[in-house]
């Protein structure tokens, strides 16, 4: 709760005694606060897609950060698991930090700020940590360009897992 107090010193207010100040008035000025924040209470509920991208997001960033740390350690994106699923884990996970990113973007230009917190806050740590997977993909990537010439296509090749 903010409130704004006139000052209680006299110190603040004109002296009588003073060559300038003809009269002495005594006024009270009022000051109006506004807030631009939008009030919520416990029973506003999330949409489902709040909901998808909060889940989506926690999953989604500790794949990536081991697709990265895997990309620097060996040249090579994550392997594919069983039946294709880690790889398929891993490329949705780019996907989503993506959307997420993307998200964020347009709603702060339509509205001028980002994402809801969420509950507990998730959907708004969902959006800071997809924005430091994008920045740490970019940097590994340029990372693995310098190194090596070029970043590993979206599937599996001979000299990474053939």
């Amino acid at each position: 709760m903010l409130v704004f107090l006139a000052p209680s010193s006299s110190k603040w207010l004109p002296s009588p005694k003073h060559p300038y100040n003809t009269k002495t008035t005594h006024s009270h000025t009022q000051f109006k606060v506004q807030s631009m924040a939008k009030q919520t209470d416990e029973t506003e509920t999330e949409s489902p897609f709040e909901k998808i991208a909060i889940v989506g997001g926690l999953i989604s960033t500790p794949v990536i950060g081991w697709s990265l740390y895997t990309l620097k350690t060996t040249g090579c994106g994550l392997p594919p698991g069983p039946g294709g699923s880690i790889g398929a884990l891993e490329g949705v996970s780019y996907l989503v930090v993506v959307g997420i990113v993307a998200w964020s973007l347009y709603t702060k230009s339509k509205t001028g700020s980002g994402l809801p917190n969420g509950p507990f806050g998730l959907l708004g740590a969902v959006e800071g940590l997809s924005y430091l997977s994008l920045l740490a993909i970019l940097v590994v990537f340029g990372l693995q360009f310098l190194d090596q010439g070029s970043i590993p296509g979206p599937l599996p090749t001979d000299q990474c897992f053939g």
